[in-house]
């Protein structure tokens, strides 16, 4: 009646093991230690650099733990914090005397796990900025300048269309966020006028007489500039999510505060220079044409001043190369950037896909310009590069271009990355910084573990005295429900915090009810003079039921909480949610599995120990059974 065929308890045993080994790496800690990653596409961090990283401990007479190579960093392990600095001053003496050298020296936190676990891709959960410290930073975006950059735009735009209509003018020029066109008579101007009402209609316009011409000013309408400044928070933020995600952060916090600032947290990043570096690093594109004139060719060979109108950039080779200001295209236009190789040079490309707007911008560039040269430049942190300047052979249509100067394929994918995450609309400046240290992050974790162990001890010892065997069953039960709980959070790499800690100290709660239920059920089914093993299946059948109810209701509201909380509200929701699930498992189907092993195999049971069981006499009073109070 009472026994679970071999399947479930392989289950059972599968469920253990996989639980055990997942929520092991939690054990182990972490080790400081001292990253060096790139900050340039062009610079490579190798096994050379794993060798000066080596010699630069050896001659500081500092002893890692390990120094490794793992994917494009190499990591120092140390044995504490004050190590960890001493090292970090010996590598960047040794890498970074030279300040455009393009290393980046942070410090860092790295899982103890041994690397069997790691083998099989058992990794410590993530925890938040209050638990493992990390670095805080409130960004305020220039609205102003996410304006001037719009009437930049359509200033090129409205140029690109009177260059269709065939209007003519004397001149298009951006005032601040304003645009101002010039005009040599009023048919002109009208016909102008009516283009920039149908087209534009972002735009505003006032006209006025100059000297003996015309002038035009547009201006952005103020529910446009209000769209544009929202659409450039919006996009900043965006940008910064796909940089940070793509760059390897665990567990960003990016959100909105107000109407211009953004707050930016990094969980597990010790070194603040590390994290404005990663906030930097984001690329813009820009396609120029380049300046093919006399003057321009004497600039490029260093013999003359650059032309006005024009700027100086360097290619990957060091060779100067003179582009116009005027910017054809930039990764406003990009939908997407993916590695690829060229099918006749078998080099690393970076093939880009424009959207309709670009891909008519370039067509038309394209056609206008055969024989020329086209410039495209990477701007990263302020500082732009010719990644390639081919002649236009013919018009390229179909919104699809090949990017390909001498890269290789880890620097295809880096630019493909950059690109892919984006430009920030408007730039922006760190107005708060905090950083968090570890220590108190352990303390905090101190804390949440002492609360859950002594909830945890206390309900171990009421259960097990006010159910007996039963009440053991329980509380093993409760254990195997927090060892699955810590394992699935490992292996989603779901972050905990301080919130995370609350829900798995209520998931003991509702997973210990569960259990209740249950016992009380089989109590009932005893006083009723039901045998022993009758009362356990009907305990455990009649309680499923309802367990099954309060936990559904229960996850629907943390459903609703994961749905549309944020922040410490959406933490508290995961690990309410797992733990629910969990304990579902833990109080009905280990439990049980349990309950049958001991009891089940005795044929001729005469009595289960689930505490005092009250019955009534012949006249309807409760007494106890006298023989055996703790059985029945």
């Amino acid at each position: 009646m009472n026994r679970y065929p071999v399947w479930k308890y392989v289950i059972i045993v599968i469920a253990l093991l996989v639980g055990t080994i997942y929520t092991l790496p939690n054990f182990f800690g972490e080790a400081p230690a001292v990253q060096v990653s790139s900050s340039k596409s062009s610079v490579k961090v190798d096994a050379t650099t794993q060798n000066r990283v080596t010699e630069a401990l050896k001659a500081a007479q500092i002893t890692a733990d390990a120094v490794t190579l793992e994917g494009t960093s190499v990591k120092a392990r140390f044995d504490n914090t004050d190590i960890q600095l001493k090292a970090k001053d010996a590598i960047q003496k040794a890498l970074l005397s030279d300040p455009d050298s393009g290393y980046v020296v942070a410090l860092n936190l790295l899982s103890r796990s041994p690397g069997w676990l790691t083998a099989l891709h058992a990794f410590p959960m993530y925890l938040g900025l209050d638990l493992r410290g990390g670095v805080h930073f409130m960004l305020q975006v220039d609205m102003q300048a996410a304006l001037t950059k719009k009437a930049e735009s359509l200033a090129g735009d409205i140029r690109t269309m009177f260059r269709e209509k065939n209007i003519r003018h004397s001149g298009i020029s951006r005032n601040g966020q304003t645009i101002e066109i010039k005009f040599r008579d009023s048919a002109t101007l009208d016909a102008a006028k009516r283009v920039i009402a149908d087209q534009f209609t972002d735009l505003q316009t006032v006209d006025a007489p100059d000297g003996s011409d015309y002038k035009l000013t547009a201006s952005i309408k103020l529910e446009s500039a209000r769209k544009v400044q929202d659409q450039a928070l919006k996009q900043n933020i965006t940008t910064l999510h796909n940089r940070i995600n793509e760059l390897g952060v665990a567990e960003p916090v990016i959100q909105q505060q107000g109407l211009d600032r953004i707050v930016v947290q990094l969980p597990g990043v010790q070194d603040t220079a590390k994290a404005k570096d990663i906030l930097g690093r984001t690329a813009t594109l820009e396609v120029r044409l380049v300046d093919e004139s006399a003057e321009a060719r004497a600039a490029e060979s260093g013999s003359g001043a650059v032309p006005f109108g024009d700027e100086r950039f360097l290619d990957r080779n060091g060779q100067t190369v003179i582009t116009k200001k005027q910017v054809i295209l930039t990764g406003e236009n990009l939908t997407d950037a993916q590695p690829g190789f060229d099918g006749q040079t078998q080099e690393a490309t970076v093939n880009l896909t424009l959207d309709a707007k670009g891909s008519r911008i370039f067509k038309d560039v394209t056609r206008d310009n055969i024989g020329k040269r086209m410039a495209i430049l990477l701007f990263e942190k302020g500082k732009g590069e010719v990644v390639t300047a081919p002649v236009i052979r013919s018009e390229i249509g179909g919104g699809r271009v090949q990017i390909s100067g001498r890269m290789n394929t880890q620097e295809a994918n880096e630019t493909s990355l950059l690109l892919r995450a984006g430009s920030l609309a408007a730039p922006m400046e760190i107005i708060e910084e905090l950083s968090i240290g570890p220590s108190l992050g352990a303390d905090n974790i101190q804390k949440g573990f002492h609360s859950v162990t002594w909830g945890f001890v206390v309900i171990v010892a009421f259960m097990c005295m006010y159910y007996m065997v039963f009440g053991a069953f329980s509380s093993i039960s409760l254990g195997v429900n927090l060892l699955l709980l810590a394992s699935v959070l490992s292996m989603l790499q779901a972050t905990l915090s301080l919130p995370g800690i609350a829900a798995m100290a209520l998931a003991l709660g509702m997973a210990i009810d569960s259990n209740v239920l249950i016992n009380e059920r089989v109590r009932e089914e005893l006083r009723k003079g039901a045998s022993p093993q009758a009362a356990i299946q009907a305990g455990y059948d009649r309680a499923w039921a309802t367990i099954l109810d309060s936990n559904i209701s229960t996850l629907i509201v943390g459903v609703a909480l994961l749905a549309f909380g944020s922040g410490p509200v959406r933490g508290f929701a995961v690990v309410h949610c797992i733990g629910i699930l969990t304990s579902m498992f833990s109080a009905v189907f280990f439990s049980r599995g349990l309950v049958n092993l001991w009891y089940g195999r005795q044929k001729k049971l005469k009595g289960v120990s689930i505490g005092t069981v009250w019955r009534p006499d012949a006249v309807g009073n409760d007494v106890t059974q006298s023989d055996k109070p703790a059985r029945a």
